[in-house]
């Protein structure tokens, strides 16, 4: 097995071992929450940077069971910090969660929890972007987004999405191409784009 393809699956397995050890799930589901697994993992990229990407949503939404499901959170063992973005107004139509939790290993893992606003125009938007990136892999394009993620190394706050646009749209197959490419197709807000 490729050493980038080993390094993700370690990777994976561990974030599935992060989830369970914070009971995050079962703390969204708590409140009624539906909770949706997408970004990095759900796709199977995730390597490099530890953070969990999950949207949430309940009916009818109750910003006092957000703060809930987080009072929760920040009682498990490990949970060093939680930051919180009210955007309910903007664009997103959501509240954002962050929680850092720092795992037996001394890993910190990012665990990105966005409650949407059932109107909110991105709601279920990254759920079918996760579900269309999986479905038009194939083994070269998951080895090259793997590589040139594992590649930018402190250049990591690249978000996943344009590194799989690269490979996936523009044939980018190399860190150094990546950022040149990049450089020719810059990002301003949110990414909206699906293969």
């Amino acid at each position: 097995m490729n050493d980038v393809l080993e390094i993700a699956e370690n990777q994976q397995k561990r974030a599935w071992q992060v989830l369970e050890e914070t009971d995050i799930l079962g703390i969204w589901n708590s409140i009624g929450a539906t909770v949706n697994l997408v970004g990095s993992l759900r796709t199977g990229l995730l390597i490099g940077r530890r953070d969990i990407d999950l949207h949430i949503y309940t009916e009818p939404f109750r910003l006092s069971e957000s703060f809930e499901a987080m009072a929760r959170l920040a009682e498990k063992h490990g949970v060093k910090s939680i930051r919180y973005a009210n955007l309910m107004e903007a664009e997103d139509r959501c509240v954002e969660w962050h929680a850092f939790y720092e795992d037996g290993n001394g890993h910190v893992w990012q665990m990105d929890m966005i409650h949407i606003l059932n109107d909110s125009p991105y709601a279920g938007y990254f759920e079918r972007v996760a579900e269309r990136i999986g479905s038009v892999l194939t083994d070269e394009t998951r080895e090259a987004i793997l590589s040139i993620k594992q590649d930018l190394g402190p250049e990591r706050d690249v978000p996943g999405i344009e590194v799989c646009r690269a490979v996936l749209e523009g044939g980018v197959r190399d860190a150094r191409s990546f950022r040149e490419w990049r450089a020719a197709h810059p990002v301003d807000g949110i990414m909206v784009w699906m293969p």
